[in-house]
């Protein structure tokens, strides 16, 4: 019978770590896109919208599998971060020429290729993007790998 608690077998504080990176990750990519839009004034295109819709709920759900201690919050969260990474990696390519700007959905009010920041000359926002998601992802992989039987 297997306990479908992070917080019960011998490793569990470094399962509740694990999970704790992922809304710290989640929480910093969320408190950046409120800042970049509502301090900074950048508006979001549509796809910073669509990756905003999959990173927002991240933070509710690990901070509730963090009281909870519930390994269920894997299955709760890895579609939409892998959702977020696909839209993330798409716009990052297409942000930096790979795909062709006739195919972007930004047809209309803000562009996708927008280039408000570029940190250290090439941390662009949806770069940004794409590496919260790569983190989140990566740490969800160790923690589903962790809780195996």
């Amino acid at each position: 019978m297997t306990n479908n608690k992070i917080g019960t077998d011998h490793g569990a504080n470094r399962n509740w770590t694990i999970l704790f990176l992922c809304w710290i990750v989640a929480s910093v990519a969320t408190l950046g896109s409120l800042f970049f839009s509502e301090v900074m004034g950048f508006a979001p295109c549509v796809l910073c919208w669509y990756q905003r819709i999959c990173i927002y709920p991240l933070v509710l759900i690990f901070g509730v599998g963090l009281f909870s201690f519930d390994a269920g919050v894997v299955k709760y969260s890895l579609p939409l971060a892998i959702t977020g990474w696909c839209i993330a990696l798409y716009h990052t390519l297409l942000y930096q020429g790979v795909i062709p700007k006739s195919i972007q959905p930004c047809s209309e009010g803000v562009p996708c290729t927008e280039k408000y920041i570029e940190l250290l000359g090439f941390l662009s926002i949806p770069l940004l993007s794409f590496l919260a998601f790569t983190a989140i992802i990566a740490l969800l992989y160790l923690l589903r790998r962790r809780l195996a039987p």
